[in-house]
């Protein structure tokens, strides 16, 4: 595995891995640089990013990391070391902000984690491949990328309205949106080549940014 793994990718995961060990050894680190809207919203902007590197515990830090390793790797191998990185940030900055918005009203309510970043990988790679196979866990049937696509955001749209386990559902909403963004931009050419897996893996992103308000309201 190491041997393969790009040296931005194993940048990302190495700079998760130290950041996320100095927050599970030192409370104070963690709470000073998790996302939390209050302080957010008073300036500390800099919590939008660094939350994106620390993790609740080793279990969620390794999780996070193997699924950014196993999709970004295919990312990587089709656009290149620059757009992948920009797709990765760019998913961690939108998986905040739409957080942040979300839950705007709620001071207290903080988050840590890769899993925006993660999101929009995995989103780039689904619309870059959107035939590719994949398997849920114990469940040893594959399914298409797109169909997990558009489950993953349905479920994680189920997730924020319900607060369904302690997950950032708006992370991975974001993440997946800014993911699904970035890679069109960077490759409108998909809209022409992957035109129903590019309408389908939209369809879900599109009712949520117009009936936002009314989500929250049911």
């Amino acid at each position: 595995m190491m041997e393969n793994l790009n040296s931005a990718l194993l940048l990302i995961i190495i700079t998760n891995a130290l950041v996320s060990k100095k927050g599970f050894d030192d409370y104070n680190f963690l709470n000073k640089y998790k996302f939390q809207v209050a302080p957010v919203k008073k300036g500390e902007k800099f919590r939008i990013f660094t939350s994106g590197f620390l993790h609740v515990d080793w279990m969620h830090l390794i999780l996070n990391m193997y699924v950014f390793y196993a999709f970004g790797s295919i990312v990587l191998s089709i656009l290149g070391t620059l757009p992948t990185l920009l797709i990765y940030f760019g998913s961690l900055l939108a998986g905040s902000l739409y957080t942040l918005q979300y839950h705007k009203n709620e001071s207290y309510y903080s988050a840590v984690g890769s899993s925006g970043a993660v999101s929009g990988i995995v989103y780039a790679c689904i619309l870059l491949y959107p035939g590719m196979s994949m398997y849920l866990f114990f469940i040893p049937i594959s399914i298409p990328g797109y169909l997990f696509g558009v489950g993953y955001l349905l479920y994680s749209i189920y997730g924020v309205k319900k607060q369904v386990g302690n997950v950032g559902h708006a992370a991975h909403l974001g993440g997946a949106i800014g993911g699904f963004a970035i890679t069109i931009i960077l490759n409108p050419i998909l809209i022409e080549t992957n035109r129903i897996f590019v309408v389908l893996l939209a369809f879900p992103i599109i009712l949520l940014l117009f009936f936002s308000d009314k989500l929250k309201r049911l």
